[in-house]
C-alpha cells in the first residue's frame, strides 16, 4: 500500500518491444515534496521508464498509481490532468510565440490539483518568468532564443502549470556552468516555496548527486539501487554498471 503522501507509484513496470525487454518489474515512489533522480548508464532503460511514468508508452506489464488513482496505461492528457507535467529532451515550446505567450498556454493547461484560475494567470506567468531568468526576453520569439535560454523556456511552460509533480527529461543539456546552477537553485525553490516534487532524468552527475533526495538507478532495464546519494556514491553495483563510462559518479 503506497504511503499517503505518495503521489507516484509504479509496481512491476514492464515495457517488450517485440522481442525486446527494455524494462523489467521496475518499483518506483515518488513522495510529495522530494527530488528524484532517475539514473543509468547509455541504454539502461532510462527514456522508456520515464515515457511509462508519463503515459507516453503504455506498460506491457505493471500498473501506475498517480494522484491515488491507477492511471495505468492513460493517456498523456489523463496523467496530466491528476498532477503530473513533463518536459522532453528536446525544449517543449511553440517557437513562433513569444516567452510570455508560450508560459501563458503553460498556465491555461494547469492540472486539476492546481489548474491556474484566470484571475491569477498573471502573477503565475511573471513568476513562472522571473523564476527562470527570462524576464529580459519576455516579448522575444522563442525559436530566436540561445539554446540555453530554450530549455529554460520549456522548464517555465511545465511550472505555469503548477503540477505537483513535474518530470524533467535531461533538462540542463546544453546549459554552461552558470544556467545549471542557476537552474538547481530554482529546483530547490520548487520543491521549499511551492511544494513541488520533481524526478529527474540527466547524465550531469554532479548535478544529479547534489539536488536529490533519494536516486534509482536502472541498469539493463532494471533498478539495481535505490537510495541518497551518498548512498549510491558507495554502492558497489553502481559503480560496477558504471565501468567504462565516462561519468564521475
Amino acid at each position: 500500500m503506497a504511503e499517503k503522501n505518495t503521489l507516484l507509484s509504479g509496481r512491476n513496470l514492464s515495457k517488450q518491444f517485440k522481442g525486446l525487454l527494455a524494462v523489467s518489474g521496475v518499483d518506483i515512489d515518488i513522495h510529495q515534496g522530494e527530488i528524484v533522480g532517475l539514473i543509468g548508464p547509455n541504454g539502461a532503460g532510462k527514456s522508456t521508464t520515464f515515457n511509462l511514468l508519463s503515459g507516453f508508452l503504455p506498460p506491457t506489464t505493471g500498473q501506475l498509481t498517480i494522484g491515488g488513482a491507477d492511471m495505468t496505461g492513460a493517456m498523456p492528457e489523463r496523467i496530466s490532468a491528476q498532477g503530473l507535467v513533463r518536459t522532453f529532451q528536446h525544449s517543449s515550446y511553440l517557437p513562433t510565440m513569444t516567452v510570455e505567450d508560450n508560459v501563458l498556454i503553460g498556465a491555461l493547461g494547469g492540472t486539476r490539483s492546481g489548474r491556474v484560475a484566470r484571475a491569477g494567470q498573471a502573477e503565475v506567468i511573471r513568476q513562472a518568468i522571473d523564476l527562470f531568468g527570462l524576464a529580459e526576453q519576455r516579448n522575444s520569439i522563442a525559436k530566436n532564443l540561445p539554446h540555453g535560454l530554450q530549455r529554460l523556456l520549456s522548464m517555465a511552460i511545465a511550472f505555469a502549470a503548477r503540477p505537483s509533480l513535474i518530470c524533467y527529461d535531461e533538462p540542463l543539456t546544453g546549459l554552461n556552468q552558470t544556467e545549471v546552477a542557476e537552474t538547481l537553485k530554482v529546483y530547490r525553490r520548487l520543491k521549499s516555496e511551492f511544494g513541488m516534487s520533481i524526478l529527474l532524468v540527466e547524465h550531469n552527475m554532479r548535478a544529479v548527486m547534489s539536488i536529490c533526495d533519494r536516486i534509482y538507478v536502472l541498469h539493463h532495464g532494471e533498478i539495481i539501487f535505490t537510495g541518497t546519494p551518498d548512498e549510491v556514491k558507495s554502492s558497489e553495483a553502481v559503480l560496477k554498471a558504471y565501468l567504462g563510462e565516462a561519468h564521475d559518479i
